[in-house]
């Protein structure tokens, strides 16, 4: 019986991933420029994937945001945008993991380098926004994503409780907070709460 479950679950998975994998280049930017602001969709540069998962340019931009579609071989939904200025810091942590190292390394080999000066860091108040949903569903026809929510990062390089009046831990649901404090990669991090 447990063997006859685990086959199941395989296959269902092995589905999902194959149906996703299967969304067009058309389908991958419309849903990634979902995570701009609604002014700047139309000239984004955008980084979707290939059939071999590997990621790739869809769309050459014409304005300062770049967004990344929804990476069809994972799990779950999530697409991401960001101005120009944050993209050798995502690129450099794309490379990095490219060549095998883990989040702690990267983390810790960007911070090394923003800090001698050979890697641009973001500038202060530049904002990555996450649309994202575990279960979260693409509409197609309305265009929106079904069971999606946003997260907010706002980079803040060197910044401190001291510095921004924000706490190191959120008060509460949706209350911004520090993360990083102090280093190169810190942010202040927004999770709105969930409206229901």
């Amino acid at each position: 019986m447990k063997i006859r479950i685990l086959i199941v679950s395989a296959f269902l998975l092995c589905s999902f991933t194959n149906l996703k994998a299967q969304t067009s280049k058309e389908q991958q930017i419309k849903m990634a420029v979902l995570a701009a602001p609604a002014g700047e969709r139309e000239g984004a540069h955008v980084f979707g994937f290939n059939e071999k998962g590997e990621m790739v340019t869809l769309r050459e931009g014409t304005n300062n945001f770049v967004v990344r579609a929804d990476n069809p071989f994972q799990e779950g939904f999530e697409v991401v945008s960001y101005p120009k200025d944050v993209e050798p810091f995502m690129k450099r942590g794309r490379d990095l993991r490219a060549e095998g190292k883990n989040r702690g390394e990267i983390l810790q080999m960007r911070e090394e380098e923003m800090m001698k000066g050979t890697l641009q860091k973001p500038n202060y108040g530049s904002t990555l926004a996450i649309y994202y949903g575990a279960n979260a569903n693409y509409n197609a026809e309305e265009d929106k994503l079904e069971g999606g929510k946003f997260r907010y990062v706002i980079y803040t390089p060197l910044a401190t409780a001291e510095t921004t009046g924000l706490p190191e831990r959120p008060n509460g649901k949706g209350h911004p907070w520090v993360m990083f404090p102090g280093l190169y990669r810190a942010h202040i991090m927004i999770t709105p709460p969930d409206e229901n």
